[in-house]
């Protein structure tokens, strides 16, 4: 199961307060994904409900697999770990 599950870091910028004082914020999220496209789509969805962001105030700049032992986010790690499930 894990073994066709990859990590991608996700690197960007994005238009935060673009009312008054527009302002770009870099970001930089790790996610796990089957593939570089799902992975753009989980991070546009979690930053639009997180800070209320359209996805044109979105701009990707980077897509990288990268190891698990590049991965700094630690629930990305823990569940990369995992083994099996237990109810």
């Amino acid at each position: 199961m894990s073994s066709r599950v990859k990590i991608f870091r996700i690197e960007g910028s994005m238009l935060i307060s673009h009312d008054r004082l527009p302002t770009w914020q870099k970001f930089s999220i790790e996610v796990r994904a089957l593939k570089p496209e799902d992975a753009v789509e989980k991070v546009l969805s979690e930053l639009g409900s997180r800070h209320k962001l359209k996805r044109k105030h979105i701009r990707i700049n980077k897509i990288e697999e990268i190891s698990l032992d590049e991965v700094k986010t630690r629930q990305i790690l823990t569940l990369s770990r995992l083994t099996r499930w237990i109810r």
